[in-house]
């Protein structure tokens, strides 16, 4: 296993083990599988392992693992605090003991504010006294390392990067986000401000394996490359990479990733994963390798309604408009399903304090006159209300507004 140093020079696997996505039988967590599973990553180096609060079942079936496998304290636990749930200053604590029992420890290597959305929920979590509350917690040793992960545009993200002297960041990336979410601009910007960089969905959840049109797949299978391609005296036997193990190295091929989660749910995918981590290095994707990525992007696009390359030089919105994300979310919806794209879209507009949906256009065509391919985008964006802003997300944004009216 390769390992990137965090902010204070400790050791983190470059694979982390995302603990979203056990295997359930019957609606529980089928846990000597996982244990398995799980034991099996730690017996090949993976020493982060990220779950949350809200996923069911999770925090006590890892807390349960470790503690049965008599690994608590060689590995890295990263959980979240479920800061949308919080109502006043006691809740912090609840919330928190809560979370220690169910992973049976006594601390926390890496706690996360879970799905920061804006720098304007960061502000009301410190109204609450966040702040004291996680300057005692570390002082006791309770909390390591505090960060936040972040689904949004890349403006929204660097903001919160400077909103607070933060230890890490969580963020959504790959081949297909490198220019929406956070993307390459809010990885470089966290990582120039010295910040650990955590990928959260590097297979957008599977969607880069099981839902890959044909042409993209003939494209992976038709570029092959040298098996010891930059080891000296390798040899020039011919390798096929999978497209999961293409996603994984050209995440690590940048020197800011710090580490990669993979919700891992079978001893063959945690195998594979752990060999394509050992054999990865940064700066190893070539120009050619880049070249044919793109191509694999440009046949996912051939769906796509509008031609956005997600540079965000329409940007900023006077009405706050996520235009970037909620063409990617429209387009998202003829490459992967509605679900892929309501998901996308609510995550991107929906859950911060100040909606960023297609429905505050205007049409005041600002954006318009920026914008390097020429898109009418006050009417996609018509196009986008219509198709997303249905029944399901208003009244999603609604339990929203209802939850954050304090």
């Amino acid at each position: 296993m390769q390992y990137r140093k965090d902010k204070y020079g400790n050791d983190i696997s470059v694979l982390g083990y995302g603990c979203m996505r056990f295997t359930q039988t019957a609606g529980r967590i089928d846990l000597k599988k996982a244990e398995e599973e799980i034991m099996a990553a730690f017996r090949g180096g993976v020493n982060y392992y990220d779950t949350a609060y809200i996923y069911g079942g999770s925090e006590a079936a890892l807390g349960e693992i470790l503690e049965r496998g008599g690994i608590r304290d060689q590995v890295y636990i990263a959980t979240k605090l479920p800061h949308y749930l919080i109502q006043n200053s006691a809740s912090l604590d609840k919330y928190f003991e809560e979370q220690l029992r169910r992973l049976r420890t006594d601390h926390i290597d890496y706690y996360l504010m879970h799905m920061l959305t804006d720098v304007q929920t960061w502000e009301r979590l410190k109204d609450l006294g966040i702040l004291e509350w996680l300057q005692k917690k570390q002082e006791s040793g309770a909390i390591r390392q505090v960060g936040f992960s972040y689904h949004g545009n890349a403006d929204m993200f660097c903001r919160l990067v400077d909103a607070y002297q933060w230890d890490f960041c969580q963020i959504q990336y790959n081949y297909m986000d490198e220019n929406s979410q956070a993307g390459r601009r809010g990885l470089l910007y966290a990582s120039e401000k010295g910040l650990p960089v955590i990928i959260m969905e590097p297979l957008r959840g599977g969607k880069l394996v099981t839902r890959l049109p044909e042409a993209a797949c003939r494209i992976f299978a038709g570029h092959k490359v040298p098996r010891h391609r930059g080891e000296e005296g390798g040899t020039e036997e011919l390798v096929e990479y999978t497209p999961v193990q293409w996603a994984l190295k050209w995440l690590w091929n940048q020197p800011q990733v710090t580490c990669v989660l993979s919700g891992m749910n079978s001893l063959e995918m945690v195998q594979d994963n752990i060999n394509t981590a050992e054999n990865t290095r940064a700066g190893e994707l070539n120009e050619a390798d880049e070249a044919m990525l793109q191509q694999v992007v440009q046949a996912i696009n051939a769906r796509m309604k509008v031609g956005c390359t997600g540079c965000g030089y329409c940007m900023p919105c006077p009405r706050g408009v996520d235009i970037p994300g909620s063409f990617a979310a429209y387009n998202r919806r003829y490459s992967e399903g509605w679900v892929a794209a309501m998901k996308d879209y609510f995550m991107c507009t929906a859950i911060r304090k100040d909606s960023s949906g297609a429905s505050n256009c205007i049409g005041c065509g600002k954006c318009e006159g920026h914008c390097p391919q020429h898109i009418q985008i006050r009417q996609e964006l018509k196009a986008v209300k219509k198709t997303l802003e249905n029944p399901v997300y208003r009244i999603a944004r609604w339990l929203v507004k209802k939850m954050k009216a304090y």
